[in-house]
Formats: structure tokens, sequence, C-alpha cells
């Protein structure tokens, strides 16, 4: 194991992704790349460099160039698209959703469309309104697509090359506060299956899901309430689309508690989906309503001190847990 970066993993991902596979063609701003805001995105000009004939910088048309991303992967390729911002994805979504997602069914099997949509979704702190959104519920709600949704530097090279290998198109979904998150990285060549959540701490009080960057701020108020002696044990999906709701349910039937926690708006968002699921499966199994900590049904406020008002913060996720167990 080695400890890495966030957003070092990601870079050691695409180097390892684009050696192994030459179908492989990133679409890209050459400028920020997978990196966003990240002090560090100047590095990903290194991939750039090494794979001039792979690596594309379109014009900023989010329409044309996932419709082009689609196209090629129909005809042979795997493309990976990074739209950036995850509010951008809303510019392609005729292509994203009515094409990429339906592509297979409407052929009756026989044509597939593996590419992979990269977004950055959640606050990040003055990002506002139109950069701020977290559409994942939104995705979740059209089939047809995979969704995957990384916590830490491990998750993200493991599930980005399954990603990539993968033959369904997939949303790919970061978030910018991850990015110098550090973390345990095997040595060897290692990809995650998709559809495989993972217990990210173990406890026996109450269940906290989480997902995203939200994992990291469950554990945090995890081991703060471990002082108290209240044991959280926190769950991470890792991916919506396949849903590991096996490994879900084996630790609410644990604790008899949980608690839902997200960075989508409260109505029709990830949380929401999770909380019906669990309610129709496992009612009879709780010991206490099930709590969602999301972010409000607002729009994001420019303001930090207001977008910390609404979001899944870790006073409100500490709020949520005691609540639990009363």
């Amino acid at each position: 194991m080695r400890e890495l970066a966030y957003y070092e993993s990601k870079l050691q991902a695409l180097h390892e992704i684009l050696a192994a596979d030459d179908r492989v063609h990133l679409i890209t701003d050459t400028a920020t790349g997978f990196l966003g805001l990240s002090p560090h995105r100047g590095r990903f000009r290194e991939v750039a460099e090494r794979y001039p004939d792979r690596v594309i910088s379109p014009p900023i048309s989010e329409l044309s160039f996932c419709g082009l991303a689609i196209g090629a992967a129909m005809a042979g390729l795997r493309p990976v698209v990074d739209v950036v911002t995850a509010s951008f994805i809303f510019e392609a979504w005729p292509q994203v959703i009515n094409e990429a997602a339906n592509a297979f069914y409407m052929s009756g099997g026989q044509t597939r469309a593996p590419v992979v949509f990269h977004i950055f979704h959640g606050l990040r702190g003055g990002g506002a309104a139109q950069h701020s959104h977290s559409p994942q519920g939104m995705l979740w709600n059209c089939p047809g697509l995979e969704i995957v949704l990384p916590s830490t530097p491990r998750d993200m090279r493991g599930l980005l090359k399954s990603a990539v290998n993968s033959d369904n198109p997939t949303v790919f979904i970061d978030h910018p506060l991850l990015l110098e998150t550090q973390g345990p990285v095997p040595e060897a060549d290692e990809a995650i299956p998709l559809g495989l959540a993972d217990v990210k701490r173990r406890g026996s009080d109450v269940t906290v899901i989480a997902t995203s960057y939200m994992v990291q701020r469950c554990l945090t108020v995890a081991n703060r309430l471990a002082g108290e002696g209240i044991e959280v044990e926190v769950v991470d999906p890792r991916t919506l689309v396949p849903l590991d709701f096996q490994t879900l349910m084996a630790s609410v039937e644990k604790t008899r508690r949980v608690v839902i926690v997200d960075e989508c708006h409260q109505s029709c968002g990830v949380a929401a989906e999770l909380a019906a699921r669990i309610g129709e499966a496992g009612f009879d199994k709780l010991k206490a309503p099930i709590r969602r900590v999301t972010r409000l049904d607002v729009p994001v406020p420019f303001s930090r001190p207001l977008e910390e008002s609404i979001s899944p913060s870790e006073s409100r996720i500490t709020d949520a847990v005691r609540m639990a167990l009363r």
C-alpha cells in the first residue's frame, strides 16, 4: 500500500487506463482536466502530453462533445468525457439521458455505448446555484446509466477502472473537496467491481449510509461520537447503479437504526430513495424512524455562511445520530 492523495490516485488511474487500452480517449479541458479547481490541476497536462492523439480539448459545448463521445463509443472506442461541473451535464441532457442511456434497450441489445461521463458535484464553497448541483438523484431516475460515487483514493482508482471497462454508459461523480483527501492505495493494479458497497467503519449502535464526500464527513462524526461511547457504522454504497442493497440492509438489521447522509436535495434525492427501499424491506427491523441529512430544498446561496446552513453539516449529522438513539 502507498499513501496517496485522491487527485494523485486519479492521475495514476488515468495513466494506467490509457496505457492498457488504446480504445480509451479523453475529452476534457486540458487546462483544468480532471482536477477541477485544485492547485495541482496543471499536472493533468502530463497526461495530455503523453497521449496527444487520445486527449481532445473541445470547445465549451457539452451537447456536442457528449454526442461525439456517444457516437465514438457506439463505433468501438471507450471515451471518457470530462463534463467538469455537474450542472454542465444539463446542457447535454438529451445526449446522456435520451441517447446513451437508451441505446442498448432501443437497439434490442445490438448497440452499446461504453462511455464514461465525469462530473464534479456538491457544495464547494461559493459555487452558488449554478455550480453546486448534485444531480445523482435525477440521473438515478433514468434507467440505463451506471452511477459511481467514490469517496477515497483507493475507490477512485479502482472504480474508475471498472467504469471505463464497463460496456454500459456510466456517470462518474466526483467531489472537489475530496481531491486532497489522503488514503492507502494498493501497489498492484486493482479494479473495484461496480455494485459492491464498503463498510468504511464498523459499529454496533447506528448505521450511517453516506456517499461521496459525505463519507469523509460521517467518519469524522463517527470518530468523535466514539469518544462518548456511541459506535457508528459507516457504510458507503460506492455505486448507486448497480446498488449493493444487501450490504446496506445487513448493517441496518444489525444496528436497527439508520441515518442516511447525502448531498442531493431532500426531495426525490438519493437519501429519499434509500429511505424508501429500507422502509419497504426492513420496516420491522427498525427500532427508530429513518433519519435523513441532506441539502435543504433551496437554490444554493453564494454566501458561505448561508451555504453552510443548508448543507449536511457535521452538526446536523451528529444531531440525527443522537435522535436515532433516543
